[in-house]
């Protein structure tokens, strides 16, 4: 799209300050703005070493006791957008903490949510009357105005990366919750209730299909399975190694509406292709090492590291064991030419 005359006209000027005052102005001056002709991305590839942040996070379990955070979470804020409690623009991030003996108090909010366990065991997080524990690596959905809660009935504390489409939603100016009149909502099903219903390859009889995916716990140890499986059944994708996506067993599609998700692993001495995409992306490495060189800087991710990276980076990994990675990304739109880039590389053992 053409770019405008740049220079100065003093009739047209006089024109716009006539409009403005009747909140008026003329498109012809944006439309360049407004409709670019490739991406404007307006934050920053950056990562969060946890290992650096976990002292700050067990400080923060001694200032603030969960009842009263509510949620206590340190957000991960995209240094290009501090101030606003997002990673991306679309996308919020940040690493909770639950200690011994808590209740992060029942509630619930349009907004859809998710978690990937960091570290811990002994907690458990409640959705619409249904427990399940929490393990680390697994994958835990809270749905848009769903009744939830998070206990540590256990010994040790339990940290988890939340990710949610707050910033989306609230730039639609459509956000509301709504607190819970007791601590925790009344248990009402069977753990596991969700398993026989919806895990095995069929669906109750009478189900009612819901805006999001009716397994709200994807076990690590399953999802790792299966990756490990398809390594042993054919060669590696060129560009992503071997990925899969989380779905919503009753759609096929993501689990949530506006966030997708996924597992991703890089077999040993794997170099990617080129691909070109403007997904908003977080990577979460639950095993292994991999390095990033981003268009700006190159990041190191080891374990139990998030990183938003900007996609139009190149990855590589060093480890002897097969990394894992967990990812989920908002916004994802696709042009053959003029998207960014992004390159994978382990430089492990090779098979």
């Amino acid at each position: 799209m053409p770019e405008r005359n740049q220079d100065v006209n003093p009739s047209r000027q006089q024109f716009y300050r006539h409009i403005s005052g009747q909140n008026l102005t003329p498109l012809w001056e944006s439309l360049h703005h407004l409709v670019p002709p490739t991406p404007n991305a307006n934050c920053a590839p950056a990562y969060w070493n946890y290992q650096a942040i976990r002292p700050h996070l067990l400080a923060s379990g001694e200032l603030i006791g969960a009842k009263e955070a509510v949620r206590r979470v340190l957000v991960l804020e995209n240094p290009m957008l501090r101030g606003q409690s997002s990673i991306t623009p679309t996308l919020y991030a940040g690493l909770q903490l639950i200690m011994p003996g808590e209740v992060a108090p029942s509630h619930r909010h349009n907004q859809s949510a998710l978690r990937f366990i960091v570290e811990g065991k002994g907690a458990f997080t409640a959705v619409d009357g249904e427990r399940t524990q929490m393990h680390e690596g697994d994958f835990i959905l809270t749905p848009q105005w769903r009744w939830h809660d998070h206990g540590n009935p256990g010994e040790e504390p339990v940290v988890w990366l939340d990710g949610l489409d707050l910033p989306l939603v609230n730039l639609l100016g459509c956000g509301f919750a709504e607190d819970y009149p007791q601590e925790q909502q009344p248990v009402t099903r069977q753990e596991g209730d969700y398993l026989p219903r919806y895990a095995a390859n069929m669906l109750p009889l009478r189900h009612q299909k819901g805006n999001s995916s009716p397994i709200f716990n994807y076990r690590y140890d399953r999802s790792r399975e299966a990756l490990h499986d398809l390594t042993r059944m054919g060669d590696a994708d060129e560009w992503e190694g071997y990925k899969m996506r989380y779905a919503n067993p009753v759609t096929g599609g993501y689990p949530m509406p506006s966030m997708g998700a996924f597992l991703q692993l890089l077999p040993k001495g794997f170099s990617s292709r080129k691909a070109r995409t403007t997904d908003s992306t977080i990577y979460h490495v639950v095993e292994g090492r991999v390095r990033s060189a981003s268009a700006t800087k190159p990041f190191t991710f080891r374990q139990k590291i998030s990183s938003w990276r900007r996609p139009g980076s190149t990855c590589r990994s060093r480890r002897t064991k097969t990394p894992c990675y967990s990812v989920f990304r908002t916004g994802r739109f696709r042009k053959p030419w003029d998207c960014s880039v992004k390159h994978v590389i382990n430089l492990g053992e090779t098979k």
